[in-house]
C-alpha cells in the first residue's frame, strides 16, 4: 500500500526534463526540487558509475556550475553506449533540463560547452581496409 502512495506522490510531484545524448548513449533526466539525491537507472549515481570519481565530477558538472546542487534531485535513465558515452549523455541532459529550468543559466552552460552536442562517433569501416583507415600493408614486390 505504501509503494502505491510514494508512487502516486512522484507523478503528482512536478519536475523538469532534459534529453541528453554521447556515441550511442541516451539519457533522460528529471529534475526535481530537493536536496541533491542523485539516482541514475534506479541506483545511486555512485554505485551505478563504480566509484569513478571521473564520472561523479562529469554527471554533477552542470549543477556545481550553476550552484544548484542542494536544490534539485536528479533521477536520470540512461541506455545504450558505455560508462564514458552514459556520463557524457547524463551531463548534457543535466545541462539541458537546468535551462528549461531556468532560462538565465543558458549563458554559464553555453560557454562551458555543456549544451553542445557531442557529435563524435566511431567511424565507419571503409572497403577494402582492415579498419576505418588502417590499409593493409603495402609490399612492392
Amino acid at each position: 500500500m505504501e509503494a502505491g502512495a510514494a508512487n502516486t506522490e512522484r507523478q503528482q510531484q512536478r519536475y523538469i526534463h532534459g534529453t541528453g545524448r554521447r556515441k550511442e548513449a541516451v539519457a533522460r533526466a528529471r529534475l526535481y526540487p530537493g536536496r541533491g539525491n542523485f539516482e541514475v537507472n534506479n541506483k545511486p549515481a555512485r554505485d551505478y558509475f563504480g566509484g569513478r570519481d571521473v564520472y561523479q565530477i562529469m554527471i554533477a558538472e552542470p549543477l556545481r556550475l550553476t550552484n544548484t546542487v542542494e536544490r534539485y534531485n536528479v533521477q536520470v535513465r540512461v541506455v545504450g553506449g558505455g560508462m564514458t558515452g552514459q556520463a557524457g549523455a547524463v551531463r548534457h541532459a543535466i545541462a539541458r533540463a537546468l535551462v528549461r529550468a531556468d532560462p538565465e543559466l543558458r549563458a554559464v552552460l553555453r560557454r562551458a560547452g555543456m549544451l553542445t552536442r557531442d557529435a563524435r562517433v566511431k567511424e565507419r569501416k571503409k572497403v577494402g581496409l582492415k579498419r576505418a583507415r588502417k590499409a593493409p600493408q603495402y609490399t612492392k614486390r
